[in-house]
């Protein structure tokens, strides 16, 4: 089988790839795509993505057998997850519904993360009024408390391990790991997210994905 190609970085969306393409076993070179010196505005990434930004994947063998680019990491998860038949619920409900959490973290808790992190660490001395931390506090607390509630009695997002949980537990991880904001959204106070982060972050294929970054 020939390796796919990603193009990624250490963040959290770039994680997801990688954690997904080490639980699925597949083949890939690593192409480290360093956004701080604009390489995804360059012609050969261009090419992959249109929309310069990290991740995106080239699989040689697409749905036709032909090379195929794909960006988005959402996208990639799907793509991969009905390439292999796995990291997808069988059943039809329990699919409709890791679908359906994928889509509230491509949605919503990823880019309220994201905006929490610019406004609370990196725009510090750029923005002085309250306002934007205080909003994103908020939401970031709210959609905590979503995650919590859907995580009672049930060891993954959609009952087994999927695309959904992927997608997801790398922006926690970001709270503390990139953010520092452990005590600003009150984390731990999340009993059942710290539960489900901590079974995630412990599985082999994580702990490789989290190696190639080193």
């Amino acid at each position: 089988m020939k390796p796919i190609q990603l193009y990624s970085l250490n963040t959290p969306n770039g994680q997801k790839i990688s954690i997904a393409l080490e639980e699925l076993g597949l083949p890939y070179d690593y192409h480290r795509i360093d956004i701080g010196a604009g390489d995804q505005f360059t012609p050969e990434f261009l090419a992959v993505n249109p929309n310069s930004k990290i991740p995106a994947i080239t699989d040689p063998d697409g749905p036709d057998g032909k090379p195929i680019n794909v960006f988005e990491s959402g996208a990639i998860l799907l793509h991969l997850a009905e390439k292999t038949g796995k990291l997808l619920p069988a059943e039809p409900r329990a699919r409709s519904e890791a679908i359906q959490w994928l889509f509230w973290q491509m949605a919503g808790l990823g880019p309220m993360f994201g905006q929490l992190g610019h406004f609370f660490k990196y725009a510090k001395d750029k923005c002085d009024h309250p306002y934007p931390v205080e909003r994103y506090t908020n939401e970031a607390k709210r959609l905590l408390s979503v995650l919590d509630k859907r995580l009672e009695g049930r060891g993954y997002l959609a009952g087994e391990y999927s695309v959904a949980d992927i997608a997801t537990f790398p922006w926690v991880n970001c709270l503390e790991e990139f953010y520092e904001a452990t005590e600003q959204v009150d984390l731990y106070s999340f009993q059942n997210v710290a539960a489900w982060r901590a079974r995630c972050n412990e599985r082999p294929a994580v702990i490789r994905s989290r190696e190639l970054y080193v």
